[in-house]
Formats: C-alpha cells, sequence, structure tokens
C-alpha cells in the first residue's frame, strides 16, 4: 500500500472534511494523499497525521507558500491533466468561500483562474529551473512531473529525466471529477495504457528508466488495473474515483455546481453536513486493492513489486473476443520491449544528483546565518555573486520556514547583500525575516513564490544609464509571490507579477502581460508598460505612472484616478520606502514634485474585487473583524 497515493483533488473543489479524510487514510497506510491546486489550510500544515504529504505546485500557484513547501515529503508539478489537457482551471467566484479565499490568498466571491501554461516553464530548461527552486525550497521532498497520456510523451518524459525530476506521472484522460468539461473527458487526452507505454520504451531505450519513478493515473479501480499499470512500467499509483466512492461519492456530476447531494464536492456547509466519510473506509478499499494485487502477482510468480515493473512480456493481446474493431487491433507496439537484458534498469533505483551542494546557500549562507536561524540573532553579510548562483536565498528561506512556521522571524533578522549579476531564481519563496540586497541585475524569475520576505535590487552606484529606461531584472519576476515586499530600481521584463497574490513591490517599468491573473497585494509602476496589462486580473491593486490605457487589457479592470487622501498618503509612502531602499532617481524625481505626478498616477483594479472588498468595508464599519465581514459579504451576494 506504500506504492499507492491518491490523485490531486483541489481544496476548493471538494469540502474540508474529504480532503482531510483522504489524508488521514493515507497517512495511516503510510501511502500519500495529493492536495492538488489550491494549497493546505494552516492547522493542517501543522499537523502530522491530517497534512497532505504530496503538495501540487500548479499553474496557478494558489497557496505556494515556503510554509506549504517545506511540509512536503513529495512535491508535484502539475504540467497538465490527463482529463482535461491544455485546459488551465476556473474556480467560479460561487466557490470562493472565506476559508477558501483564505488558503488561496485571494478574495471571497472573487472567481480564480488558473492560466493554462506555467508561465515560468516553455521549455525543458525551464522546467529544469523549476524542480531545482522546489528542490532548494525543500531538499527532503522528491519532485514529481505530472504529464498527460498523450503522442510524443516518451519524448518529453526522457527531457524531464534529464531536467532531473526525481518522479514522472502519466495523467490518462479518463480521470478528472465531475468539474473537468465533458468535452475534455471524452474527446481528448488518452488511456494511460497508452502513455505510460510509449515513456517506459523511450526510457530504456536511452537508459534513463532508473532513475526516475514512474506513476500513473486515470481511474485506477482494482487490483487488476494496478497490475496492469506495473507491467507496463509504473511503480506508483493514483487513485482519486475509487475513495471518493468509498466516501459516499454517487457520481451526480455536479461538482461545478456546488451542489453534490452527499458533501463531498462541495462547499455549502448545509450539504457538507452529509458527508458520512471515514478515513477507515478508505484504509479499506486501499486495503482490498492491494489484496487483490497480491493474488495476482503470486499467479504470476512476483514476490515483489519491483519484480513485477517493466514486465510487458507477461502480457498477452486476447484472441477473438466477439467485436469486429476490437479484432482488428495489434497492440505489437504497446507491448514492445527494448531490452530483456536486467543490467538495463526496468524500474527505479539510482536518485538523482540534483547537485544541492553547489548552490551559494549550501557553500556559505546557511551556515553564515546559524545565529539567526537557531537564536534569531539578527546576521548581516555582503558578498559578490554571479549569474551560475541561481537561486539564491532559498535554501535559508526553507529553514526559516521549517523553523518558525508562516510567521518566520522578525523583519530583516537577516540581511544579506550581493553585489555583480546574480542567477534565475533570485529569492525564490523567501519568507519573513529575510532581505536580499543586489547592487546589479537579475536574470528570470527574481522573487519567484515571494513569501513574506523582502528583495531590493538597484544598480550599480557608479552606473552612467538611468536606471528606469534599462532593464535590470528578467522575465516572470514575481511569479506566484504571496507575501513580502520588493523594491526595484529599474524595468523588470515580461510577465512580471503574474498570479501575484500578496506581495507589495515597486518597479520602474514593466514588459509585455505584466499583472496577469494577479488575485492580491499591490504594484506600484513608476514608468511604461507592456501590452496586455493587467490580463485576467481578479484581484489586488496596480497603480501606474502616466500609464497608455491602449496597453491595458480592459476585460476585466477599470482605471481611474486615486480615491481619496488616504490611498495618495499609502502610495506616496510606498514611493518613498522604494526611495530610501534604493536611492532611485525616478522615485526622488516623484516625491519632490509629487502634486505635478499625483494627478498623472492612476488606479487598475478588478470590478469584481473593488465590489467585494466595498461590501466587507461595509461590514467592518459596523464593528466585525475581518474574518466576520468576509463570510457576511459572501453570504449577501450568494445567499449561503
Amino acid at each position: 500500500v506504500k506504492h499507492f497515493k491518491t490523485g490531486a483533488m483541489s481544496y476548493g473543489s471538494i469540502s474540508q472534511e474529504a480532503h482531510e479524510t483522504l489524508a488521514i487514510a493515507m497517512n495511516r497506510l503510510h501511502g500519500k494523499s495529493n492536495t492538488g491546486e489550491g494549497g493546505e489550510s494552516d492547522d493542517r500544515l501543522e499537523s502530522p497525521e491530517r497534512c497532505s504529504a504530496i503538495k501540487q505546485v500548479a499553474s496557478g500557484r494558489f497557496g505556494v507558500t515556503s510554509k506549504y513547501l517545506v511540509s512536503a515529503k513529495e512535491i508535484q508539478i502539475k504540467m497538465a491533466q490527463g482529463a482535461k489537457p491544455g485546459e488551465g482551471g476556473h474556480l467560479p467566484a460561487g466557490k470562493v468561500y472565506p476559508w477558501i479565499a483564505k488558503t488561496r490568498h485571494s478574495t471571497p466571491g472573487v472567481s480564480l483562474i488558473s492560466p493554462p501554461p506555467h508561465h515560468d516553464v516553455y521549455s525543458i530548461e525551464d522546467l529544469a529551473e523549476l524542480i531545482f527552486d522546489l528542490k532548494n525550497a525543500n531538499p527532503k521532498a522528491e519532485i514529481n512531473v505530472k504529464l498527460t497520456a498523450g503522442s510524443g510523451v516518451g519524448t518529453i518524459a526522457a527531457g524531464v529525466v534529464k531536467a532531473k525530476a526525481d518522479g514522472i506521472t502519466i495523467s490518462g484522460y479518463d480521470g478528472g471529477t465531475g468539474a473537468s468539461p465533458r468535452t475534455s473527458m471524452r474527446h481528448a487526452g488518452l488511456p494511460w495504457e497508452i502513455g505510460l507505454a510509449e515513456v517506459q520504451q523511450v526510457l530504456l531505450l536511452n537508459q534513463l528508466r532508473d532513475r526516475v519513478k514512474l506513476e500513473t493515473d486515470g481511474k485506477l479501480l482494482t487490483g487488476r488495473d494496478v497490475a496492469m499499470a506495473a507491467l507496463l512500467g509504473a511503480e506508483r499509483f493514483s487513485f482519486c474515483t475509487g475513495p471518493l466512492i468509498a466516501l459516499g461519492c454517487q457520481m451526480y456530476r455536479v461538482c461545478n455546481r456546488n451542489t453534490c447531494p452527499v458533501g463531498i464536492c462541495t462547499q455549502n456547509e448545509k450539504l457538507r453536513k452529509r458527508f458520512a466519510g471515514k478515513p477507515e473506509y478508505v484504509e479499506n478499499f486501499m486495503r482490498f486493492v492491494a489484496e487483490d494485487l497480491r493474488e495476482i502477482m503470486a499467479r504470476l510468480g512476483f514476490h515483489t513489486l519491483e519484480d513485477m515493473v517493466g514486465r510487458n512480456d507477461r502480457l498477452k493481446q486476447k484472441g477473438l473476443t466477439g467485436n469486429a474493431k476490437a479484432d482488428t487491433l495489434h497492440l505489437d507496439a504497446l507491448l514492445f520491449r527494448p531490452y530483456t537484458d536486467i543490467s538495463v534498469g526496468h524500474h527505479f533505483t539510482n536518485p538523482q544528483d540534483h547537485q544541492m551542494e553547489k548552490t551559494l546557500d549550501m557553500a556559505k549562507l546557511v551556515r553564515m546565518c546559524r545565529p539567526a536561524l537557531e537564536e534569531g540573532k539578527p546576521v548581516r553579510a555582503k558578498l559578490f555573486i554571479k549569474n551560475t548562483n541561481r537561486v539564491t536565498g532559498t535554501l535559508v528561506g526553507s529553514e526559516i520556514s521549517r523553523r518558525y512556521g508562516e510567521e518566520g522571524l522578525p523583519e530583516d533578522t537577516i540581511h544579506l547583500s550581493f553585489v555583480g549579476s546574480a542567477g534565475q531564481s533570485f529569492g525564490a519563496f523567501i519568507p519573513q525575516g529575510l532581505t536580499l540586497t543586489l547592487e546589479g541585475d537579475a536574470n528570470d524569475y527574481a522573487g519567484k513564490g515571494l513569501s513574506g520576505g523582502k528583495i531590493i535590487i538597484y544598480p550599480p552606484r557608479e552606473a552612467a544609464f538611468k536606471a528606469e529606461d534599462n532593464v535590470i531584472i528578467g522575465n516572470v519576476a514575481f511569479f506566484g509571490a504571496t507575501g513580502g515586499k520588493a523594491f526595484v530600481s529599474g524595468r523588470a521584463g515580461e510577465r512580471f507579477c503574474v498570479r501575484n497574490s500578496g506581495a507589495t513591490v515597486v518597479v520602474e517599468g514593466v514588459g509585455n502581460h505584466g499583472l496577469e491573473y494577479m488575485t492580491g497585494g499591490r504594484v506600484v509602476i513608476l514608468g511604461s508598460t507592456g501590452l496586455n496589462l493587467a490580463a485576467g486580473m481578479s484581484g489586488g491593486v496596480a497603480y501606474v505612472v502616466d500609464l497608455d490605457e491602449r496597453k491595458l487589457n480592459h476585460e476585466m479592470v477599470h482605471v481611474g484616478p486615486l480615491d481619496h487622501e488616504e490611498e495618495a498618503e499609502e502610495v506616496r509612502k510606498l514611493i518613498e520606502e522604494h526611495y530610501i531602499s534604493t536611492r532611485s532617481e525616478r522615485a526622488e524625481e516623484i516625491l519632490a514634485q509629487w502634486n505635478r505626478f499625483l494627478p498623472r498616477i492612476s488606479r487598475i483594479i478588478p470590478r469584481d474585487y473593488e465590489a467585494m472588498e466595498k461590501e466587507i468595508r461595509r461590514f467592518m464599519k459596523e464593528g466585525k473583524t475581518r474574518e466576520e465581514a468576509e463570510k457576511e459579504a459572501f453570504e449577501e451576494k450568494f445567499g449561503k
């Protein structure tokens, strides 16, 4: 049973009770449950019995904080889902209850969009960087990449192994909850058997199979399904539909409507009371599947599951089935076995070498920061950095989160200053208490997943060029940030602050597609922007000096002047903090002529977000706490 997992079921699609029950059952069995996209509540992250072992990192990066990552035994990068390959996700506003919004770092009653692609992954090299980022965020966790069964998936899997993934999941078309589009489940994707067989063959032909653990999902229900998967090359097995049925799911296919009558796939509190599932039900189901598998193994003469992996020579195509179409099929390509020589590894035996010892964190920073990590004493240091130093600060940040949780350390407890050109993912996922200052420039993904820390970047003091006219950080900076602050004296590349859900960032110009899918936080842009600004933005606020509205995507947002003096003062203080941190000439100019620049500052805010925030503030004026006000506003809007 230790080889069994639950598939990804997001915290938001199914109820808290069902999600937690699955986690408890799998932890008791020494298997693993998967959070799915959407994060996990803080109280569960702190409970070994209720915490899901697998933390999923999907395109939306909902709830992906430093604490979330360090609590994982395995981190799964969801590149696609078999039931809806190539599609993103959409959580309707009516299902974004206050507790879901809190976990996802968003606003109740405002719909959430998961983009189809990961905006930091457009090549195998980008994926290798994300794998390395996550390995630094939690060195103890295995990194798994979820792929969809499809033509050519074997070639992609070979690249994923070379990108140093510890595991690969092949997802078939036949899974997915009732929330997946029916047209996608019926007409897109392929059976996991086809994808798994191709991956096993390609990895064997390239002698890569022994470096990775293969997993499959897509409506595995019985021991026979598991045996078939093992013989075709899998050594880990994910179940979704089966455990949900064990908990009481009756397949009403209304998961997207929030009306599940048995209280599983709903957030409605009245319906959730009908949930009657217990961990023991899932445990019994898994044990019966294991017993079924054990009997099949005995008939085939296998003593261990490892002996069974990849032995597709023990599979034979049925002869005459009585079905005219089935009798014309030839499955020789599916059952092809490139090597029978046992010297070529047919299953996982050789762990990946992530070369963590070569990181600046492992070589120097963790040792230097030990007084702060162990005793909370302030640490200050100044170091040289070069562009081969990737993911700098992330490992130190993970040590803070592992010891001190979501709160981290007091602000600026660890202050590391760097001079030079930083490599990719500078300051990724850093939590509260860690401040990174860079005099120079940074490559792509700076501040990815910022989780409460602070990042300050400015050009060399002796630089003669104008910072506001020059790019100082690369593309996809602050992607998926959930908290913290950043001050960047210079321009950023494309896709700046995509999926920001809580960080406060000041920058002096951005490229195309800035602020996409943003759900929270504040961004101040002191210079020009690229095209398609704020596409899919459903939360948070942005302030732009001299905005060119032709470059703004107006679909979900509206633009206008600052509302009141308090808001203007907040923006002025952020620009002042930016100047103090970076000595920015652009910030100095704006502050010196504040009355002239104030009318030139435009506020960009999503319409639905603004309406909901207005209602929340109305209830807070009545003396309610923020939490109580969010619940009242949500119930008033949706009547639940």
